[in-house]
């Protein structure tokens, strides 16, 4: 039995992926779907579509209001879904925010913080690595829009890992925030976040963790990193989309400003003026997405009873068969550094335009990404058109990589 067989079976794999009624998909013509997208999106088990149809077919209400049976059920599994989500990455309830997503986290934070960088006392720039999605510089540079603050881009060195003796330059007295990548969702490429987040720490900077590609497969915990804050989306971690959290540590929470203002988000409104909630709530103004909410919790769940170092191994192995088989084929390059278990890896294939190799995969019944992947600045450093980037889930198999591989050598065949 081969090394990845083994992984696989302690598993369970084929029981596995039978919990995910879209990978028994047909497309084009009947060839089976072979999903290696997941760092865009991951697929979600029944138990989650049921979570969803159940809270519609038989609680529908809504949260934080009424007093009738069903407003009472479902703000207990509202709640509910919280605390799952904050035991996951070792936090408490009350500092975990329900929003829609790792990109309105994110927002919310470089809006409620924003008041570092004005008056007498202000900070004076905001720290992000050369390897963040969008969503980790565009709130930035609005808020330097705003208040003038500078945005130092730590550098990404040529195997695809962060340089952290620029990282520790550019850190200093004057920065006010430290927001960084945990996973890269372009490279894979997992950065050491505590070691950042001291280095925040020392200089009495906030430092922010997107982890938006790590907690699918990876223990996240929040105190082993030491951050002040931590991001991630709920459709990555086979959840459903428009859900997310913001963790925020609670005597920082306490310290923000709203983010929105409306229902829930109150204890008093008079024409004059207006009270505001304590916690969580202060920041989920109006109806919340809460069947989203049962159902990231759901996912949360199933997860977390999953046995994590076999899931490490498993994505491991994957990870080392993408590149080892990307890296046996003429005119391939693979970008960056794949010593971690992220199952994420990009390539760019010498003559070939990213999309043209994408549209022919998919014709194959290969999913995968192609273009930027909302990493511009990086994905730029490589290769102008962007690159295509294969990425593995729990559910991915051995043999959804061979079958990439055969789809790739024929595409090849067609393009070059």
């Amino acid at each position: 039995m081969t090394v990845g067989a083994t992984i696989q079976s302690a598993l369970n794999l084929a029981e596995l992926r039978s919990e995910f009624p879209i990978l028994s998909r047909r497309v084009h013509g009947g060839k089976p779907l072979v999903y290696l997208d997941n760092a865009a999106t991951t697929q979600k088990p029944a138990v989650v579509i049921d979570a969803i149809s159940e809270f519609y077919r038989h609680h529908n209400a809504n949260v934080h209001r009424a007093g009738h049976v069903l407003g009472a059920e479902v703000t207990s599994m509202f709640e509910d879904a919280r605390r799952v989500g904050a035991e996951s990455i070792g936090a408490t309830a009350e500092e975990l925010i329900f929003t829609r997503g790792t990109t309105e986290s994110l927002n919310l934070l470089a809006s409620t913080l924003s008041e570092r960088f004005t008056g007498g006392n202000a900070r004076r720039n905001v720290v992000i690595t050369e390897m963040e999605h969008h969503a980790n510089i565009v709130p930035w540079q609005m808020l330097r829009d705003r208040t003038g603050a500078e945005i130092r881009v730590i550098p990404v060195l040529d195997d695809g890992s962060l340089d952290m003796a620029r990282a520790e330059e550019l850190i200093d007295e004057s920065t006010g925030v430290v927001s960084v990548v945990h996973v890269s969702n372009t490279l894979g490429t997992t950065n050491d976040v505590g070691r950042l987040a001291e280095l925040a720490r020392r200089v009495g900077a906030v430092s922010i963790v997107d982890a938006a590609q790590s907690v699918a497969s990876a223990n996240v915990d929040v105190a082993s990193i030491g951050c002040d804050a931590l991001v991630f989306s709920g459709h990555k971690v086979y959840g459903p989309m428009g859900i997310g959290v913001a963790y925020i540590r609670r005597e920082l929470l306490d310290t923000l400003p709203p983010y929105q203002g409306g229902g829930s988000m109150i204890t008093s409104v008079s024409f004059e003026t207006s009270t505001f909630a304590d916690g969580p709530l202060r920041f989920e103004a109006g109806t919340p997405n809460i069947e989203g909410a049962i159902g990231l919790g759901t996912a949360l769940s199933w997860r977390n009873a999953l046995d994590m170092r076999a899931v490490v191994s498993h994505k491991q192995d994957l990870t080392d068969r993408l590149v080892a088989g990307l890296r046996r084929r003429d005119g391939v390059h693979v970008h960056g550094h794949h010593q971690g278990h992220s199952g994420i890896v990009s390539f760019s294939l010498g003559g070939v335009h990213p999309q043209d190799l994408g549209l022919l995969l998919d014709a194959h019944g290969v999913a995968v990404r192609t273009g930027h992947h909302c990493t511009m600045p990086l994905t730029q450093r490589y290769s102008s058109d962007g690159s295509i980037r294969v990425s593995a889930a729990v559910y991915s198999s051995v043999d959804d990589i061979e079958m990439f591989f055969s789809a790739l050598d024929r595409a090849c065949a067609v393009l070059r």
